[in-house]
């Protein structure tokens, strides 16, 4: 009882200790930012310091419209974000477990996945003009690919013993994707879902952005296009602080989720992180 104790106090000051240097890294880099600009070193008109942006943010915060626009973007993130988990995961499994599908495939893949989605923009706004299913077929095409890559790395990644251990005991093929595939393939599912979530906001903002769709992006460019630089610099702050929680949110998902694997267990006792 003593050592875990011990153990469970060492990974609590480990973690008080990152984040501590996290929020001093945080606050130095607000503080270059504050005097950056009032130096000379930066164009005050178009860097405000940092006290300048957090008055602003401060005042969008009361704005309706504000809200309207933090609301459509998480609403088309999460979309975006549940197609392409559901989808990459689907496909994954399936390519993962038979490799003449695999193979057969696997060209198309490696000529579509490094398609960048911003170059999709002209084809999804002919397709289905400056609104929210345009930038959806931008997260969802971006996404995808880090669910699937994963996924199917996650599959074939099973051991060989587990699944002739799954014929030997008669398992179809729905037993041995719950109480084979699944299991071993789930870190890497995990792994897939965070990369996935931060894609799917880049690519989010930036779809409202250019294209021009419901959003933070749109707010961002109306406030360009006004020449209303500490709005602009504020909502921008937005989205970064937007950035941070999804992937602390994430990361306690996967945590909670693989309790169970080893690697898990071994940060929560010892402190040591694997990624």
């Amino acid at each position: 009882m003593v050592a875990v104790a011990a153990r469970t106090s060492r990974v609590t000051g480990r973690r008080f200790r990152s984040v501590t240097l996290g929020v001093l890294g945080l606050l130095g880099f607000a503080l270059v930012l504050e005097v950056a600009p009032r130096v000379g070193i930066v164009p005050i008109d178009f860097a405000p310091p940092t006290s300048q942006i957090l008055v602003t943010l401060g005042e969008q915060l009361g704005q309706p419209s504000f809200w309207t626009a933090l609301l459509r973007t998480l609403l088309t993130w999460a979309n975006g974000l549940l197609i392409a988990v559901v989808a990459g995961t689907v496909v994954g499994v399936l390519l993962g477990s038979l490799p003449v599908l695999r193979a057969a495939t696997a060209t198309t893949v490696e000529f579509l996945r490094p398609i960048p989605s911003v170059a999709l923009i002209p084809l999804v706004i002919v397709l289905y003009g400056p609104t929210v299913r345009s930038t959806l077929v931008l997260v969802v095409y971006a996404a995808f690919w880090q669910m699937l890559i994963q996924v199917v790395h996650g599959v074939v990644d099973v051991d060989p013993v587990a699944r002739d251990t799954a014929r030997s005991f008669r398992l179809g093929p729905w037993g041995t994707v719950r109480y084979v595939i699944w299991p071993s393939a789930l870190p890497y599912v995990m792994t897939g879902l965070r990369l996935a979530a931060a894609v799917a906001l880049i690519l989010t903002i930036t779809g409202e952005l250019v294209i021009g769709s419901p959003g933070l992006g749109k707010e961002i460019d109306n406030a360009q296009q006004s020449n209303a630089v500490r709005i602009v610099y504020a909502l921008i702050v937005v989205t970064g602080i937007l950035g941070v929680l999804i992937n602390v949110l994430i990361r306690q998902v996967e945590r909670r989720v693989l309790a169970w694997h080893p690697a898990t267990r071994a940060e929560t006792v010892e402190g040591v992180g694997v990624r």
